[in-house]
């Protein structure tokens, strides 16, 4: 039997009997991070083995399991934190194991993607998980805007390295859009800051001379769940973003004239239009 375990995000009072009973009794625990594994189970009493399988050699280590599993072997797939094949390494050995008709159960428990969710009090019709955030501007960008034709929340992973610059490129897309930073989740210094994609690159500006101290106090691990509100048609989508683009410019303190010359250049807006809507946007 192959157990699928779910582990603490943070808190590890949060993991289940059921896993616990399957990390006492497996021959084998294929563990993301060795070090971290053998952390958890010896706060539970527990020394099974443990063998790595991380991205890396995930290839390799995927036919070694199988191999033991054929055998009749019992062995726990864990990750560092959460379940194992949702952005972390497993889901290969899980559909192979599946595909060679190999038992395998899923042991639920802690998910920091839910537990985002519901912590950021934002009601949608539906939601999506993502992963991590696109790392380059226009691919995020991109994201963004397939996501509102959608609609609904949207919920990612970011680093607290990255967060201020994703949250500045969001805010200037779509600054209205209501959303939160839940960081450190479960864990002590747990924090849920919510508000607009605007406020929240004000709460967790970029680096710069300007920048608080708080710029760089963005530590941990951060899901971002965004409020798309309702899904849009392509023509009201760019008017939307191209309005809201322009009042995100003029509150960062640009002119007309480099707001307009902003949404010409990175939205691709007519001349004459971009400088229209800067003046709306200066005029509130």
């Amino acid at each position: 039997m192959l157990y699928v375990c779910a582990t603490p995000i943070g808190n590890l009072g949060d993991v289940t009997p059921r896993v616990v009973e399957a990390l006492g009794k497996v021959e084998l625990v294929a563990a993301e991070d060795t070090r971290r594994s053998r952390k958890l189970l010896s706060h539970l009493g527990i020394h099974a083995p443990l063998t790595s399988l991380f991205k890396h050699n995930e290839a390799e280590k995927t036919g070694e399991v199988l191999a033991l599993l054929r055998e009749g072997r019992d062995i726990a797939l864990v990750t560092d934190a959460g379940m194992p094949g949702v952005q972390d390494p497993g889901m290969r050995l899980v559909t192979r194991a599946i595909a060679e008709g190999l038992a395998v159960t899923v042991l639920p428990g802690p998910s920091a993607v839910l537990t985002a969710l519901v912590a950021a009090g934002l009601e949608g019709d539906g939601f999506r998980f993502v992963g991590y955030l696109p790392r380059r501007a226009r691919e995020l960008e991109d994201a963004l805007s397939a996501w509102r034709r959608c609609g609904g929340l949207v919920v990612a992973f970011e680093s607290g390295q990255r967060l201020p610059q994703s949250l500045a490129l969001l805010a200037v897309q779509a600054p209205g859009l209501r959303a939160a930073v839940c960081r450190e989740l479960t864990k002590l210094h747990e924090e849920v800051v919510r508000g607009t994609l605007l406020e929240l690159s004000a709460r967790y500006p970029v680096s710069g001379p300007d920048a608080t101290p708080l710029a760089a106090a963005v530590r941990g691990e951060i899901t971002l769940v965004i409020d798309l509100g309702a899904a849009q048609d392509e023509t009201a989508r760019g008017a939307l973003q191209a309005r809201a683009a322009a009042a995100a410019l003029e509150a960062r303190g640009f002119t007309k004239r480099d707001t307009a010359a902003a949404l010409q250049i990175c939205l691709g807006v007519p001349h004459r239009e971009a400088e229209r809507m800067a003046r709306e946007a200066a005029a509130g």
